[in-house]
């Protein structure tokens, strides 16, 4: 079987992107994506981490629900293989389809703020619904149809069900201190700005800042810092910007430290992320 990853994509439907690994055996560092993802194992046993009681082990015919900006990751068992799925949706369209069935859903929050859990569903039918979606996101169907059938599987896979993996809640004088902090780097696409500044425009020492920063995102500034420079980069290269200048606009040393952190937190290289 070929390991390399195979992705879904459609210029109609630009909030969803798919992707299909068989046999793998490449592991991702703890990471979180602006999406709202949605993983089933096809074959094997793989670790989840996303959680403050250690990591889950998934067998094969789990799904795990993943709201946008939670940190985690899903690797392989040490020396073995897996097969995976992997839907990622546009956290604000999923927002809003939900809130045409549920009116009185609450809008997206901030990513501090962010409370929805991680939902591990073990219940084959549910397995098995994801695969005919995906498996139709992948054919030549029409767009319209793939939409449908979409909207369909998240009204009806939005139910409590599942293990729920609720995410701590970072205290509130955490959050405040923090959101000028985020602000700052949101404004600064290369995100190049010091530990020092960062702590300057907190208030606090930068040891305080990388333990609040913790606190309200679940990663050090550093690893937050890297971790959206790559979805900056995902999004310029599905857009067809050349790799090299990605590279570049967003503060990487050169092409080679750019490919290693980039496949660290996709699982696939730059080049291979748009063939």
């Amino acid at each position: 079987m070929d390991p390399t990853p195979e992705f879904w994509r459609d210029p109609a439907m630009p909030y969803a992107e798919s992707r299909r690994a068989c046999h793998s055996r490449t592991c991702y560092k703890p990471h979180s994506h602006p999406t709202y993802s949605i993983g089933a194992v096809d074959h094997g046993t793989s670790r989840f981490t996303g959680t403050n009681d250690g990591p889950v082990t998934l067998q094969s015919g789990a799904v795990v629900f993943v709201p946008a900006t939670r940190v985690h990751a899903c690797n392989p068992m040490p020396g073995s293989a897996w097969s995976y799925q992997m839907l990622h949706l546009d956290a604000e369209w999923l927002s809003n389809v939900r809130r045409e069935y549920a009116p009185m859903q609450t809008p997206m929050q901030p990513e501090c703020a962010a409370t929805d859990p991680i939902r591990i569903v073990t219940e084959p039918a549910v397995y098995a619904r994801f695969c005919r979606l995906n498996t139709l996101l992948f054919s030549h169907a029409d767009a319209d149809d793939k939409e449908a059938a979409l909207i369909e599987f998240i009204g009806e896979c939005d139910e409590a069900q599942g293990l729920h993996i609720d995410v701590p809640a970072a205290p509130d004088r955490a959050q405040r201190q923090i959101m000028p902090v985020l602000d700052l780097l949101r404004r600064n696409q290369a995100c190049d700005t010091s530990l020092t500044e960062l702590a300057r425009t907190a208030g606090v020492s930068r040891y305080r800042l990388i333990r609040v920063f913790r606190a309200a995102t679940g990663m050090t500034p550093h690893a937050w810092i890297l971790n959206r420079r790559v979805n900056l980069a995902r999004e310029r290269i599905r857009s067809g910007a050349d790799i090299a200048g990605v590279a570049h606009d967003l503060g990487f040393a050169d092409q080679a430290h750019f490919q290693r952190v980039f496949k660290a937190h996709t699982g696939i290289t730059p080049g291979g992320f748009r063939r």
